[in-house]
């Protein structure tokens, strides 16, 4: 395992270093120590590697992830995995603002609590968060899934497109054109299959399934006043 204490080394260096490994590279684990909330940590990876970041982060940490697998021991400031592509993103404690806004593909798994706008214009991603989420969660969330394993604040996806929600708890509130629908077998099958990769101890059933009215998608002039 390659180690890199942020208490020696500049995190420019860092990111150098993780932006270096080809995509056959041999040095595939990586430790972060002494993050002390330092911003933009593992950005822009693009190489199948796995970080360890031991301690809790700042700003868009794992921003723009391919391919890699960040581990967060400790919790994330905002834009954690924001416009993620792919690979998977763990954070064992709680998350800020916009966790995995405009994310387009991957796995992004919240252990403690997520804040506002958790999702926010989600376009692929999957979010699985083990607790709660904020108030505007999954607005305008185009595609993808959201799993909430505890309760949701106000406005659950506020003018959303075709995202899957699926929370467990209670909502405080639905956003424009969100509503309860049907959780037909195959929306079980695939919240168990989410549930099961991001080690949440649930059962599908307990779940509410929420989606769009699609009154939103075209022009109505009652909308105009």
């Amino acid at each position: 395992m390659q180690t890199l204490d942020l208490a020696q080394t500049p995190l420019r260096e860092l990111n150098a270093a993780l932006h270096a490994q080809a995509s056959q590279t041999n040095q595939t684990a990586w430790q972060v120590l002494n993050p002390q909330g330092a911003h933009a940590i593992a950005c822009g990876l693009d190489a199948p590697i796995e970080v360890t970041v031991k301690g809790s982060t700042g700003y868009y940490c794992a921003g723009m992830n391919k391919h890699a697998t960040v581990h967060i021991e400790g919790s994330a400031g905002p834009g954690v995995a924001e416009n993620m592509m792919s690979g998977t993103v763990v954070i064992e404690g709680d998350a800020s603002q916009y966790a995995g806004a405009t994310g387009h593909g991957g796995l992004l798994v919240i252990k403690g609590n997520a804040s506002s706008r958790c999702g926010i214009s989600m376009k692929g991603i999957d979010i699985v968060v083990h607790g709660n989420v904020g108030h505007m969660s999954a607005f305008m969330a185009q595609s993808g899934t959201l799993v909430v394993c505890g309760d949701a604040g106000e406005a659950l996806g506020d003018s959303l497109y075709e995202a899957r929600l699926f929370v467990r708890g209670s909502v405080k509130s639905l956003g424009a054109d969100c509503v309860a629908k049907e959780m037909r077998p195959e929306h079980l099958t695939l919240l168990a299959n989410l549930l099961a990769r991001a080690g949440a101890d649930a059962r599908p059933e307990e779940f509410t399934r929420y989606g769009s009215a699609r009154k939103l998608y075209h022009f109505d002039i009652d909308n105009a006043y």
